[in-house]
């Protein structure tokens, strides 16, 4: 397990007819505040502060295609050339991160092939480096 410090962040957020938003700064845009979006709001300032990914090599919750199915992955970094390189599964911070969530991952490596798997719910964060035969666990999240 990766034992993450997030960065102090001064997050916006309003209320609106009884519900809460944040305002995302990588979508631009204001979204529902659930605990999963508090989660990666989290865990996007920490890869672009402290792992120093810039935000033009961030993708959040965008479509991909797995069969016939239409999903939202949480979050994509991608290299200098452009190529995705990391794919982030993020979770509300009561769910437990069981095998279940990595083949969660897994499955959007399929339609999106990374070299680097992440999945946290914001309190753990397990890393995975993809090899030719297996996924083997990392102690640290590559930086930029």
């Amino acid at each position: 397990m990766i034992s993450i410090d997030y960065p102090s962040y001064s997050f916006r957020s309003r209320s609106a007819e009884g519900l809460n938003y944040i305002f995302d700064p990588f979508r631009k845009r204001w979204v529902l505040l659930t605990p999963e979006e508090w989660v990666r709001q989290n865990f996007l300032q920490y890869i672009h502060q402290t792992l120093l990914y810039p935000k033009s090599l961030i993708a959040v919750e965008k479509a991909l295609q797995l069969g016939e199915l239409k999903k939202r992955f949480d979050i994509l970094l991608y290299n200098n050339a452009q190529k995705p390189f990391l794919l982030v599964e993020c979770k509300a911070s009561n769910i437990k991160l069981t095998s279940e969530v990595l083949q969660q991952a897994l499955r959007y490596n399929l339609s999106i092939p990374v070299p680097y798997i992440v999945i946290t719910n914001g309190l753990e964060t397990y890393a995975f480096k993809k090899t030719e035969t297996n996924l083997v666990e990392i102690a640290e999240i590559p930086c930029f």
